[in-house]
């Protein structure tokens, strides 16, 4: 049996993909950063008007929220059906597309989730999303559904 009296060849690793990686990294960011000195340096005189009426503030759905024995809550505050109602309507007044987002606790008896469902659609509120939670092994997590 022949004797070996030279060393195996070193594993080496072979660094040229992560070279083009970093190089089209900075490419990309120097690119980029051009792209927004750009736009700072966009010397625009924008034009003016007399007036300009008030600006549409976006709006964030209301929240509604049934606990289980049935008190019900219109963004964190305490309100019977009648106020619910009432304030729905009046927030429908000033924002016709209205969202009403419903919080329903999981022990509460539907009832209580129908009698807020009827208050939402006597006030004209036509847009409500549910919330649940998605039941996974792995995770879980709050989704709205409409």
């Amino acid at each position: 049996m022949p004797l070996k009296t030279s060393q195996d060849d070193q594993i080496q690793l072979n660094l040229t993909p992560m070279i083009d990686v970093v190089f089209l990294l900075i490419i990309f960011f120097m690119v980029a950063t051009k792209f927004t000195e750009i736009d700072r340096s966009i010397e625009l005189e924008l034009p003016k008007v007399g007036s300009a009426g008030e600006a549409a503030v976006p709006h964030k759905p209301k929240a509604v929220t049934v606990f289980a024995d049935g008190r019900i809550e219109l963004d964190g505050e305490p309100v019977d059906r009648a106020t619910l109602v009432t304030q729905l309507s009046a927030a429908r007044q000033a924002t016709p597309d209205l969202d009403v987002i419903l919080h329903g606790d999981a022990n509460c008896p539907f009832q209580h989730i129908a009698d807020t469902m009827a208050a939402c659609h006597e006030a004209d509120v036509t847009q409500i999303g549910i919330t649940v939670e998605l039941a996974t092994a792995m995770s879980q997590s709050k989704t709205s559904t409409r």
